[in-house]
């Protein structure tokens, strides 16, 4: 069963640009990962500190590979002293 979240991330102000570059770095890594359906980051026209990312998995066992990469690595030990809040939600597909 494929897994689909969305991740809101909200920049800390100033911290807007550093944001975006960390969590831009996270997508050609990620699309080439072995169970990799979609995976793409989006910044809010209308609130520029606000970011999502929305990905796909294959199952369970793409997405641990995906936190176990190098670069979810340095993503997790580098986005928090520009993030003010961050959540996660787990979205189903209807139809």
């Amino acid at each position: 069963m494929t897994i689909t979240k969305s991740v809101t991330f909200i920049a800390k102000d100033g911290c807007e640009e550093k944001m975006k570059e960390l969590l831009s770095a996270m997508v050609a890594p990620s699309k080439a990962e072995k169970g990799c359906i979609f995976y793409e980051i989006f910044q809010y026209k209308n609130d520029k500190k606000r970011f999502m990312a929305v990905e796909t998995w294959e199952n369970e066992a793409a997405l641990d590979g995906h936190k176990a990469s190098a670069h979810y690595k340095v993503y997790k030990s580098s986005y928090e002293p520009y993030c003010e809040d961050k959540y996660t939600d787990e979205l189903e597909v209807l139809g």
